[in-house]
C-alpha cells in the first residue's frame, strides 16, 4: 500500500517520463486522456524559458505552481509514511 502511495506521489511530483507521456501542450485546460496535456514541469519549464520581470503575472504563477507541485509531494509523502507505520509488523 505505501508503494502505491509513493508511486502516485512521484506521478503527481511529476518526474521527466510524466512529463513525456502527458505531452506539451499548453491549449487549455481539457479533461480527455486521449488528447496531450500540459503538466506542471512543463508549464514552469515554458514559462520560465528566459528572463522574467520580477513582480510580473508569469514571475508570480511559476512560483505558485511550483509551491503547490511541493505541497501535492509533501502530502502525499507524510499520508504515505503515516500508512506505513500504521501498518508495520515489528518482529521480536
Amino acid at each position: 500500500m505505501a508503494s502505491f502511495v509513493l508511486g502516485i506521489s512521484r506521478a503527481l511530483g511529476e518526474t521527466m517520463i510524466v512529463t513525456l507521456a502527458g505531452g506539451l501542450n499548453s491549449d487549455g485546460i481539457n479533461f480527455s486522456p486521449i488528447e496531450g496535456a500540459a503538466t506542471m514541469t512543463a508549464y514552469i519549464a515554458n514559462v520560465a524559458q528566459g528572463d522574467i520581470p520580477v513582480d510580473s503575472i508569469d514571475y508570480t504563477t511559476v512560483f505558485a505552481v511550483g509551491s503547490l507541485l511541493f505541497v501535492f509531494t509533501f502530502v502525499l509523502n507524510a499520508f504515505s509514511i503515516r500508512l506505513v507505520r500504521k501498518f508495520r509488523e515489528v518482529y521480536e
